[in-house]
C-alpha cells in the first residue's frame, strides 16, 4: 500500500473531524438529540406533528452546504468507478443496514463512541469490518 501524497491532506481532515465533532456536540446540548442522519432523514417518513420543521432544515441545509462551497472553492473534480446499478445496490444496501443496525455510520460512529455508547461500538466496529472486508474481496478476490 502507498500513499498518495499529492491527495493527502491531514490537515483538511483533522479541521473537518473537529467541525463534525463540535456540531454533533452542540446539537446534542441544544437539542437533546443525536446528530445522526438516518434518524433525522427517517423522522421525516411519515412527518410527526411539531417535529418535522427542524428535520427538513437540517436536510435542506445538507442539501445547500456544497451548493455554497462551489460559490467560494473550486469543487474537486467527481470521478465515479462504479456502474449505476452498483451505486443503486450499494445505496439500497446501506439504507437497509442502517434500519437494521439502529443508525448509521455519523449516529454510532460520531455520536455513539462520544457517549461511550456499547451499541454504537458494536455498531461501528461491525462497519469497518464489513468495508475491509468488502474492499479486500473486491479488489483482490474478484479484480
Amino acid at each position: 500500500m502507498t500513499i498518495d501524497w499529492e491527495h493527502f491532506t491531514p490537515w483538511a481532515s483533522l479541521a473537518g473531524g473537529l467541525l463534525l465533532g463540535v456540531a454533533a456536540a452542540i446539537f446534542i446540548l441544544v437539542n437533546g438529540r443525536i446528530l445522526g442522519v438516518s434518524g433525522i432523514v427517517g423522522g421525516l417518513l411519515p412527518p410527526a406533528k411539531g417535529d418535522w420543521a427542524w428535520r427538513l432544515t437540517f436536510v435542506a441545509g445538507v442539501l445547500a452546504a456544497p451548493l455554497l462551497y462551489q460559490l467560494v472553492a473550486t469543487p474537486a473534480a467527481v470521478r465515479i468507478d462504479a456502474e449505476p446499478v452498483m451505486i443503486v445496490v450499494a445505496g439500497l444496501l446501506v439504507g437497509i443496514g442502517t434500519r437494521y443496525g439502529s443508525g448509521c455510520t455519523s449516529g454510532h460512529g460520531i455520536c455513539g463512541l462520544s457517549r461511550l455508547s456499547p451499541r454504537s461500538m458494536v455498531a461501528t466496529v461491525t462497519f469497518m469490518a464489513a468495508g475491509f472486508v468488502t474492499v479486500f474481496v473486491v479488489r483482490h478476490l474478484l479484480a
